[in-house]
């Protein structure tokens, strides 16, 4: 197939489109290198250097779908400016929206996010979850998950959005680096390279095995892997969400634990008070897309997750 990545030259979306061209798709990436980075585009894959708003003048009828990526996805900048969040990830979808329908273009995938949820009252959460965000980034990416299918209702798209939290790990040369680092497992790295001090672990009070908070961790090639075959499922009509989660999660010291061992670095931490708004546990449930498309990871252990990740951040020391 004929696919284009938006985003494809960040994180996600580089390891995605990796994979698109080693299943022998051809790639155009879309990406406005905001966040994203020019070395990270796949060599073999067409880059354009765009704002989403473009992408009618990417968006022609020889493509044969798109895997929607580009998008702010900082939680605490979402409530800091909000209007970032509502022009480029929903504004921006839009425009995305309807570049596809005048190309004829009626195949989507979408990187949505487990925050739609909120704090749910039950774990691991499963798709029949209410959906009640609780900051900007949630709810742009839930109505972005309203228009596509209401998209597909009126006009016919197929498209499929998949919800997940912490995406870990590298693939074939891609993988993690954020200007701003908010995610456990690379600040962790940081420490073990110098970049960092210490670490800070927010609470070790919660009602959790190990009195720190639990999270869900997905393997990045995995994560593709379910692009890839999600892609190939999209039918006309058809809106489909599915949650991708590990089913049991980690616990924050768990994580520490696990880069102490790959990087043989002792890691230091600071333990500070719990912060406002963050759940005890956050675990997703992959049981539909498992049944509905047989997906599977292949690197479910933590350790694999930061070994790769410690690997990529070594290769570019």
């Amino acid at each position: 197939m004929k696919l284009l990545v938006t985003g494809g030259a960040g994180y996600i979306g580089s390891v995605v489109a990796a994979q698109l061209l080693e299943a022998d798709h051809e790639v155009t990436v879309l990406d406005d290198l905001s966040t994203g980075h020019r070395d990270a585009v796949p060599a073999g894959a067409h880059f354009v250097e765009a704002d989403i708003a473009d992408s009618a003048k990417v968006v022609t009828a020889d493509f044969d779908g798109v895997l929607h990526f580009a998008a702010k996805s900082l939680v605490g900048e979402s409530q800091q400016r909000p209007e970032l969040y509502w022009r480029t990830n929903v504004a921006g979808t839009l425009a995305l929206l309807d570049a596809l329908r005048h190309a004829g273009v009626r195949r989507i995938v979408f990187s949505s996010t487990a925050a739609t949820y909120g704090e749910p009252d039950t774990v691991p959460i499963d798709e029949t979850a209410p959906t009640a965000p609780t900051n900007t980034y949630g709810h742009s990416k839930l109505a972005v998950d309203r228009m596509l299918g209401g998209e597909a209702l009126a006009h016919g798209l197929g498209a499929v959005s998949l919800r997940y939290f912490n995406v870990a790990g590298a693939h074939g040369g891609f993988g993690e680096r954020h200007a701003v680092e908010t995610h456990l497992i690379p600040i962790a790295l940081q420490v073990a390279a110098g970049e960092r001090e210490q670490l800070v672990v927010y609470g070790e009070d919660w009602p959790t095995p190990d009195g720190t908070c639990v999270r869900d961790y997905i393997h990045v090639a995995d994560l593709a892997g379910a692009h890839l075959l999600a892609v190939q499922a999209c039918e006309p009509g058809s809106h489909r969400i599915y949650n991708l989660g590990n089913g049991a999660g980690f616990s924050v010291r768990e994580v520490i634990e696990a880069a102490r061992r790959v990087t043989g670095h002792p890691i230091p931490v600071e333990v500070g008070p719990r912060r406002p708004g963050d759940p005890a546990v956050l675990v997703a449930s992959s049981e539909r897309i498992r049944a509905e498309l047989g997906w599977e990871p292949a690197h479910p252990e933590i350790d694999v997750m930061v070994a790769d990740a410690w690997e990529f951040i070594r290769s570019r020391m």
